[in-house]
């Protein structure tokens, strides 16, 4: 039975390519969340799945995990990157926050200090909208439904008339090589943009970011300002951070 249930399983991961637990336990709701861990396991062992805090993934899908696979990531290590980001923010009368769930989790805490918050995430203006604070630029390009950010050419034409004072990036990945990284070209040069209109920059690498590398780099070390963790990083990474005059949080 378990076998007939694991290749039901690994059927609907492939198709998805990236599915959550909640979906999965919704998908498979005849068994126990302990069962589903275990036959995710065996899927994993055999090749043929790869197990994500938050859900699975397909060995095909090589691309950054959705938004609602990543809001379910390291919710805690999120919280404490959030109150540390919140920290830089007095005395900002701009600032520029990403996509992604690390600046969500920072957008619902965010002081009232700043005039104006700028972001490519709709659900985090939406966010910013809900509570009293800064007035909210939504930038225009088209939505990647995936992972709730918005790309593109009007996107980029839009923050060339933008002065921003602090800028707070997510990352996909880390690799002292390469710098820091995400899944596609078109949020890179987003990113790259952002970096080069912004006073001062921060982004949001938690752990599991810096054993993870992915296609586009959009920033050095020397790019930056501040890198905002979860965790202490290993004593390389920081040794190498204080001397491109990089503060670690």
């Amino acid at each position: 039975m378990y076998e007939i249930r694991q290749e039901q399983m690994n059927a609907f991961i492939q198709e998805r390519e990236v599915v959550t637990m909640k979906e999965l336990q919704t998908r498979f709701a005849q068994v126990s969340l302990m069962t589903i861990h275990r036959d995710l396991d065996a899927l994993a062992a055999a090749g043929l799945i790869t197990k994500v805090r938050g859900g699975a993934r397909s060995v095909r899908h090589q691309g950054d995990l959705t938004f609602e696979v990543r809001s379910e990531e390291n919710q805690t290590g999120k919280a404490k990157m959030a109150k540390k980001a919140a920290e830089l923010v007095g005395g900002q009368a701009s600032i520029f926050l990403d996509s992604g769930t690390s600046c969500l989790a920072l957008a619902r805490i965010l002081p009232t200090t700043p005039t104006m918050a700028i972001t490519t995430g709709p659900n985090i203006a939406l966010a910013l909208a809900s509570v009293q604070g800064p007035a909210v630029t939504m930038c225009p390009g088209a939505l990647n439904k995936e992972n709730l950010t918005v790309s593109g050419h009007s996107t980029l034409q839009f923050l060339e008339t933008i002065n921003i004072d602090f800028a707070f990036l997510g990352v996909s990945g880390y690799g002292r090589g390469a710098g820091f990284t995400c899944g596609k070209e078109s949020e890179m040069m987003v990113k790259r943009q952002v970096i080069k209109r912004a006073r001062q920059t921060a982004v949001f690498c938690d752990e599991a970011k810096f054993h993870r590398l992915m296609p586009f780099t959009f920033a050095t070390l020397e790019d930056i300002d501040y890198v905002i963790t979860d965790k202490p990083p290993s004593e390389v990474f920081v040794e190498m951070a204080q001397g491109a005059g990089v503060t670690v949080l």
